[in-house]
């Protein structure tokens, strides 16, 4: 089927043209003719690279010519930024919804298409964003991650509720191959089109004793390393082809890179800029090991690492400078880095739990997905290890010849259910016992039941627990909800955190303010991932405990405890302008581990000082200062100076060295010592937006103002020194 024959417009067929893409595949030929342009439902269940984002492009921008609007949902905030740029430029305007938990961000209904995850489409929904109202088209990347146990549900609610508010909502489901799809298909009234066809051919294989098992086939492969997997990317390497292996551990991936790494001993000066901004970017240990494999043409990959470096590892690869990447299974869930041999090292994976595991069909699958580079390689080829000669049939046996699971509704779970009934009721989609029935029942996990009996109670038992926690009322049948329950919904929040925050913020409201205390107790929250604590935390955090018991608001005596006193640790120092290099080597952390804590304290303390606003006023103040330190990495005393955009913690710590503490003071200053401290160009941007705001004040500006003004009177009112918060190198 000939691309010029297709009703989409012009602009598109041009940049498809400039491409060199003329013909579709067979799959996406077949979506065609199963209604793609006729507004039928559609699900692709297809393999990796067979061009299911073009299927959803091409629909979406026929539904613009028509006059649509079109969301398209992705699992990862990384893949939304890759699909922005991908939709990006070719003649329909492009948005992608980032902000606040608690933001409507109604500007996003200006655009044709808008790219969002999940998590941030059912906050829109929450707050009841008008925008998506009138969008006529929902596309789903990685839908078969409905069946995923943390964010399945999420992903399962959203489609149900876009189904139910826009009746006439065409839906596009986009997956890789899974063991039911025939379930998924009828729950979304879709066509199912199911495929086996690839771009470029996949070998799947399994290599012992230097030589790959494909089937009834060998391929010797040359020996010189004593590791298997080194030789599988020497002999990659060798023909021009580049190598992703995938390992279990973050630990592995880094010590696999500084093996390729001085097996490679690749160079050029785009390495070396590759290297540079890697450096830039994360001076931690682990970003030091990056920066040097990277000069030699080896690279890992994993959720560690900060973006920026991640970004330059991911163009590197993409322009054929970084001939490997090790990496943790983060790689293989959706992001687009094919390369000629997929090495799939480590096929077990460490469950707290239950022990050792191997990994799921799908997940195996996913990863040899990405082998064949398409219109560049002739081949890909996807390989596991066996470590015995037993385990070459089982290999076969356990992933290559195996059928992927099935997915199952994650819906049932009691934990689950609880927010997303809140959200249910809070935004309007029910307001009875009958009406929250009636909207389950359209749920994928009813449809995968024949009996309810089960979500029926755990239904019952989440509605229970909502209203004695009082986000919730019921009269007669009816369901009213609290200001509350309607905030803890608002705010994101799982209904047990925002119980806890609102417990623990009213039963400490007279006491001295923590920051630590209210640190810990958001790390303690399901909201909050918590580090991992290794046995070689355990001295550093019983020696937090003993020192600072006083100030920890929670009493539980758990390993969560534990995790969140080491998590709140990290956050503290960052707020108190510790390093990350000193942070990462002290807790055993990534410079990416550092952000992401970060950023999701950030939206926490936003949460729980609004929660404090109506349950514990006395401590608003104190959560916004706490909140301001926490998101710029800075003391108190830079709050002033990091009001002004272009200064960071870095900057502002140096103008307040010089004696420069506040706006007024840097608009007084001498320019030729301001130009020291930050550079020419940084210094006429910070002094032009000082003039600004020398003249009319921000919201924000008069909010910060206020804070420390009512500040320095309770601390003039109680004639006290402000009690210095010690940060561990204070021990």
């Amino acid at each position: 089927m000939k691309i010029d024959t297709l009703p989409i417009p012009k602009a598109l067929r041009d940049a498809y043209s400039a491409l060199g893409i003329s013909e579709l595949y067979p799959p996406q030929a077949e979506c065609i003719e199963a209604g793609l342009f006729e507004r039928k439902n559609i699900l692709a269940a297809i393999p990796t690279a067979s061009g299911k984002t073009l299927i959803a492009e091409m629909a979406m921008q026929k539904e613009i010519a028509d006059g649509g609007k079109c969301l398209y949902i992705v699992p990862l905030k990384a893949l939304a930024s890759e699909k922005y740029d991908d939709f990006s430029g070719k003649g329909v305007s492009v948005g992608i919804a980032t902000g606040d938990p608690d933001q409507k961000d109604e500007y996003l209904g200006r655009y044709d298409i808008i790219v969002a995850t999940s998590e941030k489409t059912d906050s829109l929904l929450r707050n009841k964003a008008e925008w998506l109202k009138r969008v006529s088209l929902l596309v789903v990347d990685e839908i078969h991650l409905i069946g995923d146990e943390t964010r399945g549900a999420t992903l399962e609610m959203v489609i149900a509720k876009m189904r139910y508010q826009n009746p006439h909502l065409q839906v596009i489901g986009l997956s890789a191959t899974m063991g039911n799809p025939e379930d998924l298909a009828k729950w979304l009234d879709a066509a199912l089109i199911t495929s086996e066809w690839r771009p470029v051919d996949l070998r799947e294989g399994v290599y012992y004793q230097g030589k790959i098992r494909f089937g009834n086939t060998e391929r010797a492969v040359a020996s010189p390393k004593k590791d298997d997997d080194l030789n599988l990317l020497l002999d990659t390497a060798e023909e021009g082809g580049q190598c992703l292996v995938f390992v279990s551990s973050r630990r592995s991936a880094e010590a696999f890179a500084k093996k390729a790494a001085a097996a490679l001993k690749k160079s050029s000066p785009e390495l070396d800029r590759y290297a540079e901004i890697i450096a830039k970017a994360d001076a931690t240990a682990s970003g030091k090991v990056l920066s040097e494999s990277v000069k030699k043409g080896a690279a890992f990959h994993h959720a560690g690492l900060p973006r920026a470096a991640r970004a330059a590892v991911e163009e590197g690869f993409r322009k054929g400078e970084i001939v490997s990447i090790s990496s943790t299974p983060t790689l293989a869930a959706g992001l687009n880095l094919p390369a000629r041999r997929v090495i799939v090292r480590d096929y077990q994976r460490y469950d707290v739990r239950t022990g050792m595991n191997k990994i799921p069909v799908m997940e195996y699958r996913q990863m040899a997905g990405r082998a064949g580079r398409p219109r560049l390689d002739p081949y890909g080829e996807a390989v596991l290890i066996a470590k015995e000669e037993k385990r070459v049939d089982e290999l076969f046996e356990e992933f290559i010849n195996a059928p992927a699971e099935d997915i199952k509704s994650q819906c049932q779970r009691e934990s689950e259910l609880r927010g997303h009934l809140l959200a249910l009721i809070t935004s309007g989609f029910a307001s009875t016992r009958d009406e929250v029935s009636a909207f389950m029942e359209r749920s994928f996990y009813a449809s995968q039941k024949a009996v309810h009996r089960r979500l029926d109670r755990n239904v019952s038992r989440a509605l229970e627990f909502l209203t004695n926690a009082g986000m919730i009322d019921e009269l007669g049948g009816v369901f009213s909800y609290t200001g509350f329950g309607a905030l803890s919904s608002r705010l994101y929040l799982a209904p047990e955190s925002a119980l806890m925050i609102k417990d623990v913020l009213s039963t400490h409201a007279g006491e001295e303010f923590s920051p630590f205390g209210v640190l810990h107790m958001l790390c303690m929250t399901p909201d909050m991932f918590r580090f991992y604590l290794k046995a070689a935390d355990e001295k550093l955090v019983d020696k937090i405990i003993s020192e600072r018991c006083d100030e920890i608001w929670s009493e539980e005596c758990t390993e969560e405890f534990f995790a969140a006193v080491k998590t709140a640790a990290v956050v503290e120092e960052w707020a108190s302008e510790v390093s990350e290099e000193m942070i990462a080597e002290r807790f055993g952390v990534g410079g990416g581990d550092i952000h992401a804590a970060v950023e999701n304290l950030k939206w926490l303390l936003h949460a729980a000082k609004r929660i404090a606003r109506e349950f514990a006023p006395s401590l608003e103040q104190e959560m916004s200062i706490l909140e301001m330190r926490v998101a710029n990495g800075v003391k108190e005393e830079l709050i002033p100076l990091i009001s002004l955009k272009g200064i960071g913690r870095v900057r502002a710590r140096r103008l307040f060295s010089r004696g420069i503490t506040n706006p007024a003071e840097l608009l007084a200053a001498d320019k030729a010592e301001l130009v020291s401290i930050l550079g020419a160009v940084t210094t006429e941007n910070v002094l032009q937006e000082a003039k600004r705001k020398g003249g009319v004040k921000t919201e924000r500006d008069e909010e910060l103002d206020d804070i420390m003004e009512k500040k320095e009177e309770v601390l003039a009112q109680t004639k006290t020194e402000t009690k210095k918060q010690p940060t561990l190198f204070d021990f």
